[in-house]
């Protein structure tokens, strides 16, 4: 009979001993032996195997003893009572004195090459089951962290034995039909990284939210990781695009939020741990620096493209060397395997006030009556179809979230416990929501809608809401090119699946409004504002010595999400067409803006960018553009200049453009003009030797050419985009740019709405058209069909 294997180094293990091992620690072996050479930090450690387990039950009748309770427990006998003499009797058992004998042997073996003796490390559970897609043991079994010393070690070492029959493991095996001692246990005992001085977090190789492949979610906290998982703490996120990732000489971080962080995990006593308050300055301050976050998601990729697969991977900063390590890694099971082609989408048709906004989970809707609780309670006094609200959320409370039409958790981000189970259950779920608890009561009828982009939104009442699927395989390709109309950078990813040839309008002005919120002039000369708006724009750019350059992040960030989305497709940016009126409710935004008797045809578009009053807020609106463009590397985007009303303004925008860093034909910058004024028609020959294409904005260009104001009820009847004046005004325009070499787009909601127009569209040769993606898939096929006429 040969030797049992009780202990083995990571180094000698690969992906093929989970059932050895477990997934966890084959998984640490894999990258060890692989991907160590790439550069990818793994610590050092050990293994205790299935059969070493298997060893220990037969150790005084301990499998018999366990075989009898689990009788009882399908006896009636209550779940609680049985968990608990199991764990009392696997915790009075000793240890097999040979199993003892190669832990301790391995411990010190460890400590002599970390140069240490007594070395603190990690002991941490994985069962032989473990991130397996269909049966996923994760998160079920104990930890101890900061673990030093021979005893210590082998009493951490029987803890994690008799974790492997918690209530709540023991319940799971029983609901998915597992052979309670089918399911060995593997130990692993892993080097410290002390990052309860500095921040951990977790890491996906995709959008758990879009199910997007070209991101890395990275999400960091101060202190251990397990406040990133279990949801206490609202951490820090940043979006990583994977493509521009090899390119020493690019930022491709496309993304970053600074979470609460109000809490962080650090050690107590007997490898525990205690969560404290984080200071004022821990709030602010970002836990990773721009080049460790491309360090990790370099690492990401590199993991993925090892293992084929996307991947959930868990990552450590050591506060004492300020070395980065991956501590665990295993395959990422719910949203990647989604099929690609099918679109589920829900659309909200009914409308209510909002209770509550948080981080959405999902892209579904739940209706239902709140169900507040503060701990997990028995399953019949959870109603099914409930919205379940409270705290944060653990492992103990998924037989609840099973039950539930939807959940809603104060704390908590997109890698919380709370998101990860909604997400794996198909559940929506809003998370971070701050106050659900206190502003929620039982019983109230809610709707929980995170079909609106990034934020979700608990609205009153049971509003109405439409569901559909669509199979993107089957839609017709088309010479006419067909594209987006974005606005919302959040919601960019969620439309990665449709087919577009890139997005004809992505709305600058929708970021400067949510994102950055701030007039750029009021934070370039803050000496203008009254003591409140002073106040709000130092609210808004705390942790910011540079106000500007809390704009051009935002913007830019704001920007780069929407280019990443579609890349290599073009992405056409319009810079920003406020009006004064709405230029004035950004804050701080009054002293800068006049008072205009008619702002649809006063200072907007491309008349402000080199007047005095706003071309220092232009050169903003540059500098965030050449940031995406050069120093990301998104050189997708293409500029549009909106309501250029003469070839002199233009020459003059282009020339503040070159001034601040953007010329025309600049790392192969393309910059393009709205044509929605009669006069853009009129010398489309003139204006083509200025810009690469044109876009028509045809409510402006009907607005302007049948003098009627788009926005009167009295003179609704006769606005008319399919006028003979605006569609012959189209047809010259195309057949002059065309002449020119220069290609046409139209980006409005008449194709979408009206299939007619889109065949008069394409029967004048317009090359593309830009819709909003909820009328992607209808247009598509009018353009299709259009073209076969």
């Amino acid at each position: 009979m040969p030797a049992i294997r009780r202990v083995i180094r990571f180094s000698d293990l690969g992906r093929a001993d989970v059932g050895l091992v477990g997934g966890k620690n084959a998984s640490l072996g894999e990258m060890i032996v692989n991907l160590g050479p790439a550069g990818v930090r793994v610590p050092d450690g050990f293994a205790s195997t299935a059969d070493a387990y298997r060893e220990f039950l037969d150790t005084g009748g301990l499998r018999q003893r366990i075989t009898d309770q689990i009788a009882l427990l399908n006896g009636g006998a209550p779940l609680d009572e049985v968990g608990a003499a199991i764990r009392a009797a696997m915790l009075g058992t000793p240890l097999p004195p040979a199993l003892e004998q190669e832990l301790a042997e391995a411990y010190a073996g460890l400590g002599r090459e970390a140069g240490r003796e007594d070395p603190d490390v990690a002991v941490r559970s994985s069962a032989t089951a473990e991130d397996l897609p269909e049966a996923s043991f994760a998160g079920q079994q104990d930890t101890y962290l900061n673990v030093r010393g021979r005893e210590a070690l082998l009493d951490a070492f029987r803890r994690c034995y008799a974790s492997l029959f918690t209530d709540r493991a023991i319940d799971y095996r029983e609901r998915m039909g597992f052979d309670q001692l089918a399911v060995a246990l593997s130990v692993g005992v892993q080097l410290m990284v002390r990052s309860d001085l500095a921040g951990a977090g977790v890491m996906f190789t995709l959008d758990t939210e879009s199910g997007f492949p070209d991101a890395v979610v990275v999400s960091a906290a101060w202190g251990l990781g397990e406040t990133v998982v279990s949801g206490q703490v609202d951490p820090d996120e940043y979006l990583v695009f994977k493509p521009l990732l090899e390119n020493p000489g690019l930022d491709p971080v496309i993304h970053t939020e600074i979470g609460a962080k109000r809490r962080k995990a650090v050690y107590a006593d007997r490898g525990l741990t205690r969560t404290l308050d984080t200071s004022a300055e821990e709030r602010v301050r970002r836990v990773l620096d721009a080049a460790e976050v491309r360090l990790l998601a370099r690492w990401g990729v590199a993991i993925e493209r090892h293992y084929g697969c996307p991947m959930d991977i868990e990552w450590a900063k050591d506060g004492r060397t300020g070395e980065i390590f991956v501590v665990q890694a295993r395959p990422e099971t719910v949203v990647s395997r989604r099929r690609a082609t099918m679109l589920h989408r829900f659309r909200l048709t009914g409308s209510g006030e909002s209770l509550v906004d948080g981080t959405a989970v999902g892209e579904a809707i739940g209706v239902g009556a709140v169900c507040a609780l503060t701990t997990p309670v028995e399953l019949e006094r959870f109603p099914a179809g409930a919205v379940l609200v409270t705290g944060i959320t653990d492992p103990d409370w998924e037989p609840i979230m099973k039950r539930a039409a939807a959940i809603v958790t104060d704390h908590g981000g997109r890698t919380s416990h709370a998101a990860i189970v909604s997400r794996e259950l198909g559940v929506p779920a809003i998370v971070g929501t701050g106050h659900a608890t206190e502003l929620l009561h039982n019983g109230q009828e809610v709707t929980v809608c995170c079909a609106e982009g990034e934020d979700g939104h608990v609205y009153a009442g049971l509003l109405d809401y439409e569901q559909s699927e669509i199979d993107l395989a089957g839609l017709p390709k088309t010479r006419t090119r067909v594209m987006l109309n974005l606005a919302d950078p959040a919601a960019a990813s969620r439309w990665w699946q449709l087919p577009a040839d890139g997005v004809g309008l992505a709305r600058m002005e929708f970021i400067v409004a949510h994102q950055v919120k701030a007039h750029p002039m009021a934070l370039i000369h803050p000496e203008r504002l009254d003591p409140e708006e002073r106040r709000r724009v130092d609210a808004l750019t705390d942790g910011y010595e540079d106000r500007t350059r809390y704009f051009t992040d935002r913007l830019a960030q704001g920007i780069a999400r929407i280019a990443a989305s579609r890349w290599p497709d073009p992405v056409i940016v319009r810079t920003s067409d406020f009006k004064t009126n709405e230029y004035a409710k950004l804050v701080g935004g009054r002293p800068f803006e006049p008072l205009e008797a008619n702002p649809m045809i006063g200072w907007r578009g491309a008349s402000r960018y080199y007047s005095e009053g706003y071309r220092e807020g232009f050169a903003l609106e540059c500098r965030a553009l050449r940031r995406v463009r050069d120093e990301m590397g998104l050189t997708n985007v293409v500029v549009m200049i909106p309501f250029c009303r003469t070839t002199g303004e233009a020459d003059r925008v282009l020339a503040v453009m070159a001034d601040e860093g953007l010329p025309r034909g600049g790392n192969g910058l393309k910059v393009y003009v709205m044509a929605e004024i009669p006069a853009n028609v009129i010398l489309a020959a003139e204006f083509s030797e200025r810009f690469d294409g044109f876009s028509i904005g045809s409510n402006d260009l009907t607005q302007l050419t049948l003098g009627v104001d788009r926005d009167s009820d009295a003179l609704a009847h006769l606005f008319d985009e399919t006028d003979p004046a605006v569609t012959r005004s189209i047809e010259t325009l195309i057949a002059t740019a065309h002449a020119a070499g220069r290609p046409v787009g139209l980006c409005g909601q008449r194709p979408s709405d009206d299939p007619a127009f889109t065949r008069f569209l394409v029967s004048a040769g317009i090359d593309s058209i830009s819709v909003a993606p909820d009328s992607f898939v209808a247009v598509k096929e009018h353009v299709a069909a259009a073209e076969r006429a």
